[in-house]
C-alpha cells in the first residue's frame, strides 16, 4: 500500500532530521534505516501499529530505540502519515 506523508508532518520531519543531524548524529544512520524499514512494514501490513490512546481514528507505530512515533490512518488506497511525533513532547499531537 502506498504511504503518503501529509503536510502536517513537515515540521516533524524537519525536527527528526535536525535531531539526528545536530543533537544525536551518532544515531542518524540507524534512525534513517529504521524509518525505511517501518515504511516497508506498514506498506505490507497497514494495521501493524496499535490504536492511539488519544485519537480513536488513528494508529501509532513506534520507531524502536528512538523517541519517535509514526501516527497514521489507513485509507482505502493509501496510508496517510499524520505526524512523526517526538514522544518527549507529550501525548497530545
Amino acid at each position: 500500500m502506498k504511504i503518503v506523508f501529509l503536510e502536517s508532518t513537515a515540521q516533524d520531519i524537519q525536527w527528526f532530521r535536525f535531531y539526528y543531524r545536530s543533537v544525536f548524529p551518532a544515531g542518524s544512520a540507524k534512525a534513517r534505516d529504521k524509518m525505511k524499514a517501518i515504511q516497508a512494514t506498514l506498506a505490507a501490513n497497514p494495521y501493524a501499529g496499535h490504536p492511539s490512546d488519544t485519537r480513536n481514528t488513528v494508529l501509532e507505530f513506534s520507531i524502536p530505540r528512538t523517541p519517535f512515533v509514526i501516527v497514521y490512518r489507513v485509507m482505502p488506497t493509501q496510508i496517510e502519515v499524520l505526524r512523526l511525533w517526538d514522544t518527549r513532547q507529550g501525548t497530545e499531537y
